[in-house]
């Protein structure tokens, strides 16, 4: 039943490889359990009931892109937009938690109304190929650099050196390295779960040379999510001195899923000979609900997680990949003290070696022609250096029409992408500062 519903044989794949990359992908991203609710801890929204609102947001929209999308993609709180909430609207504007959220369900009713209409996917197929090759790849270098500094590879650095080598006396530091020549050597002995066993044994090494506390209690009851599920002030957000908040949810959401819809489903080989993902709808009907129900029951704005790609390298290609994902997220409301002692020196290492997978895709870039090397290179850099998928993204959709028009290739341009041109100057312009 299982291998008819969700077309596993028709996938090349097999029943043990979808398990094995559903596990993958959750042990990956399990981090935002704990990190999500620290960032809207500085917003003044407690601790407890957000990690309850980030496990349950995360099962509702990935058993949805599992069971009604059927894809290998996994969704939750995304990181960026929490930070974008927590520190800039709520610590720099002065707005409540409260009418913060109130903006994001704003931005998820209206993202489930424009994927209706399939206004969402007519703008996916506007896209060039190039900057769906630059999507693919800088999202595999923006998980190379949160690998490292993840792992503490790479550290802050001070003004003129804005990052620099971590502490090579460090053991952990030494344990991602072990992690990240692990990984690599498994995956070229071909090993079977080769991502999720170089994880396992790193994070038990690090549970042998007391780097890695065993947590207190393995199993625990959920904190109450009551504090904080359906406080959000939707007419507080609806004023115009809140406009420009909403635009930049509404712009960071809508690139952020678009674009990683598009780069992991390059890595699953999913897109067709247009560079297209088919019934893209589907998967962004399960962002945009996942969205409005994030924010009612309190956390920021969700959406397709990259780290799906590293369940996608271990073997994940159908929705059931997804569904395993999502019960682990269900079985982290009470297994969540063990699950969060996997530690960032182990997953770390893992993130780096599927970024560096992610970039095969640039080979079929064409760099002579300069109109569309340079906006995709411009995205690759634009996500990674400012640590924002959302400012590399629209940076790519104001760069390619403005050099195709300079060269005088402005018939190659769609009105979908002067659209995307025109939403993303705005982005700009009222980004709060």
């Amino acid at each position: 039943m299982l291998q008819r519903y969700f077309r596993i044989q028709e996938a090349g794949s097999t029943l043990s490889r979808e398990l094995l990359g559903g596990l993958t992908t959750f042990v990956t991203m399990a981090y935002i359990i704990v990190v999500n609710p620290k960032i809207l801890e500085v917003a003044g929204i407690p601790f407890g009931p957000a990690m309850v609102a980030t496990i349950i947001s995360a099962f509702f929209g990935t058993l949805a892109m599992g069971l009604y999308a059927r894809r290998p993609f996994a969704i939750a709180p995304y990181m960026g937009e929490n930070a974008f909430i927590a520190f800039t609207v709520v610590n720099v504007l002065g707005y409540s938690w409260q009418t913060a959220l109130g903006a994001i369900f704003i931005g998820g009713v209206l993202f489930t109304l424009i994927t209706v209409l399939k206004i969402r996917s007519w703008l996916a197929r506007s896209i060039p190929l190039s900057l769906k090759i630059a999507f693919a790849a800088g999202i595999g270098f923006f998980l190379i650099f949160i690998g490292l500094n993840e792992t503490g590879l790479v550290i802050l650095g001070v003004p003129g050196a804005p990052v620099q080598v971590g502490d090579l006396h460090d053991s952990r530091l030494l344990l991602a390295l072990v992690g990240i020549l692990l990984t690599a050597v498994l995956m070229i002995r071909r090993v079977p779960g080769a991502i999720l066993i170089s994880i396992l044994l790193v994070t038990v090494i690090g549970f042998l040379t007391g780097e890695v506390a065993l947590p207190q209690h393995w199993v625990s009851l959920p904190p109450s999510i009551a504090p904080i599920m359906g406080q959000l002030d939707i007419m507080g957000a609806l004023t115009w001195g809140f406009f420009p908040v909403i635009l930049t949810v509404l712009v960071m959401d809508f690139v952020d899923t678009m674009g990683t819809l598009l780069g992991v489903g390059l890595q699953a080989n999913l897109l067709d000979e247009e560079g297209n993902l088919p019934e893209i709808e589907k998967p962004m009907l399960c962002d945009s609900l996942a969205t409005v129900v994030g924010a009612w029951l309190g956390t920021t704005t969700t959406g397709t997680y990259i780290e799906s790609a590293a369940g996608i390298r271990a073997g994940g290609r159908t929705g059931l990949s997804a569904v395993v994902t999502a019960l682990l997220f269900l079985l982290a409301l009470f297994f969540y003290p063990f699950l969060t002692v996997v530690p960032a020196f182990a997953y770390g290492a893992a993130l780096v070696i599927v970024g560096i997978l992610m970039m095969a895709p640039l080979a079929q870039l064409n760099f002579k022609d300069l109109t569309e090397v340079i906006p995709a290179i411009s995205v690759v850099a634009g996500m990674s250096f400012t640590y924002n998928l959302g400012i590399g993204l629209t940076a790519g959709f104001v760069i390619y029409p403005l050099l195709k028009t300079a060269a005088g290739q402005w018939r190659e341009i769609n009105n979908g992408l002067w659209l995307l041109c025109a939403v993303s100057l705005l982005f700009y312009l009222f980004y709060p500062g």
